[in-house]
């Protein structure tokens, strides 16, 4: 009968990811963190949620850092989601450059040049994809099971 929603189906349907859009500017770090701390389902460990945290922060500041041109005008977008046993972050910026993590570990005195390094530790995934129109995203994701039985944030 048309109009009448089916039964459900055994596999559940995907939910949509969240997503923010915000200037590319120093202060939309935090304000980036903040949104997948309230994202974050209530099951998820004060580590877990302090490691998604963290890549959050490393990959919004390398898109704000590298991959826009003019602050003023730039946005930057973060998408969050669980699936596939992981919790996926996506940054995405309108540079054209292809991020991957220096060749060298950066000296103890540099005062940059470890965010890579930083998300390739964090991540049991990453990747980065060019966007169709303009720019790129860059993915990483956390699996589910390093999820600890403790669950306060």
């Amino acid at each position: 009968m048309p109009g009448t929603p089916s039964s459900p189906s055994p596999s559940p349907i995907p939910a949509i990811p969240a997503h923010w859009r915000f200037p590319a500017q120093l202060p939309s770090v935090a304000q980036a963190r903040g949104a997948i701390a309230a994202a974050l389902p209530a099951t998820c460990s004060r580590q877990l949620s302090f490691e998604l945290r963290l890549l959050t922060s490393e990959l919004v500041t390398n898109a704000i850092q590298h991959g826009t041109r003019h602050p003023d005008d730039d946005m930057i977008e973060l998408f969050f989601w669980t699936a596939d046993g992981h919790h996926w972050l996506a940054v995405s910026d309108p540079g054209a450059g292809n991020p991957t993590p220096p060749s060298t570990v950066p000296s103890p005195d540099a005062i940059d040049g470890r965010g890579l390094f930083l998300v390739d530790a964090l991540s049991d995934a990453w990747g980065v994809s060019k966007r169709a129109v303009r720019g790129k995203s860059v993915i990483a994701g956390i699996r589910v099971s390093r999820n600890s039985a403790t669950t306060d944030r």
